[in-house]
């Protein structure tokens, strides 16, 4: 079966908003509220890790999706990572 070319635009767009919206969330849940004390340090180390890699091998296959959305979600990633180290700090002085 072929796809069509727009389709599998769309498909990839589409797949790219819907995993980097869940991070967006998050982010704006741990700063409307200070806390992401019950976000994972490994979780986030694990996904952090698999979307390198899913970035090396888009970088490989020269896939704008892969690289774009695994781009974005490192960076989203980090903030998440970086807020909670700063807001567990904070708890921890309390």
């Amino acid at each position: 079966m072929e796809i069509d070319g727009t389709l599998l635009t769309i498909l990839g767009i589409t797949a790219g908003i819907l995993i980097l919206t869940g991070w967006v969330e998050q982010i704006y849940k741990g700063y409307k509220t200070k806390s992401l004390k019950d976000v994972s340090k490994f979780l986030m180390i694990f996904i952090s890790a698999g979307a390198i890699l899913w970035l090396v091998y888009g970088i490989i296959v020269s896939d704008v999706f892969i690289i774009g959305t695994n781009s974005a979600a490192i960076v989203l990633m980090m903030i998440v990572l970086l807020m909670k180290k700063r807001y567990d700090k904070q708890l921890q002085k309390n």
